[in-house]
């Protein structure tokens, strides 16, 4: 049970991290170790490669505008039971399983019509239908030698290794600001210990992430080092985090206005492109009364 445990956390929660360090190139020198990562990561994670990665563009251009970043986790309100469930892939998994067949079908969905590219959009169709067999396989050699370690080992692990998915995924961006274009103030920086950044593949560090994007995992740590006199205070440990997290997210659930305000350091670089003050929401603020 043990090394069951420590393979689904490895498969269904870390494969995440390298899905998303590889969709960015970053991962490798070589261009094909990045791919292949890429593809491998994208089926553990149970993630279409193609729809993903225009998704994950989309999301970095536009963090958490509303309307746009198609990956904001936690909306407002947020819906208590489904973030539980899906400690346990409760959600995410049965909605991999709906756009695979949607995909393998030669179908999108209105939102991934809206980012992918028509000339993209083949090789979503012929991926889905790839997963759909391996996984096909894997309930055939199940029922054929009447043991459930194939489904074990092959997507199982999505639905009793996602925890740690979630515990790393909220501390990125749940109960920020909404539609603020200064990624200091609507993502976090989060201390964690060597076991965790190796599982997570340094994506603690998510403010530095956002800013420069290109600068693979391995180097965040030096990054940090050189801006976080320009950024808000990093949380000093996953715990520090959640005990903001955890606050912010029910007051929400009354208070919609409500968002985590984050102070630069004093002396802190401006934002490099003016914009309007808002409230978290997009909506400007009355403008100060004269001294």
């Amino acid at each position: 049970m043990p090394f069951l445990l420590a393979y689904g956390v490895l498969y269904g929660s870390t494969s995440d991290s390298r899905w998303h360090e590889s969709g960015h190139g970053t991962a490798f020198k070589t261009r094909w170790l990045d791919e292949g990562l890429y593809q491998l990561a994208s089926f553990m994670i149970m993630r279409d490669p193609t729809t993903w990665r225009w998704s994950h563009t989309r999301h970095h251009t536009d963090t958490l505008i509303v309307g746009r970043d198609p990956e904001i986790a936690v909306m407002r309100p947020a819906r208590l039971a489904k973030l539980l469930a899906n400690y346990f892939g409760l959600v995410d998994v049965p909605l991999a399983f709906r756009l695979l067949f949607l995909h393998a079908a030669g179908r999108l969905t209105a939102d991934e019509a809206d980012y992918v590219p028509e000339s993209e959009r083949v090789k979503v169709y012929r991926t889905a239908r790839l997963h759909l067999a391996v996984y096909a396989a894997a309930v055939g050699l199940a029922t054929g030698f009447g043991t459930w370690l194939p489904v074990v080992l092959i997507g199982g692990p999505r639905l009793y290794g996602a925890c740690m998915l979630q515990v790393y995924g909220f501390t990125q961006h749940a109960g920020m600001g909404e539609n603020v274009l200064d990624h200091r103030l609507n993502t976090r920086t989060v201390k964690m210990c060597a076991v965790n950044r190796f599982l997570y593949w340094n994506m603690n560090y998510h403010v530095e992430h956002h800013m420069f994007p290109m600068v693979p995992y391995y180097r965040l740590p030096e990054l940090h080092e050189e801006i976080k006199h320009d950024c808000a205070p990093a949380y000093p440990s996953l715990w520090a985090a959640y005990r903001e997290i955890i606050p912010a997210v029910l007051r929400q659930l009354r208070d919609q206005e409500y968002y985590v305000r984050r102070d630069l350091l004093p002396g802190a670089a401006p934002f490099y492109q003016p914009a309007p003050l808002n409230d978290g929401r997009g909506r400007p603020l009355p403008a100060p009364a004269p001294a």
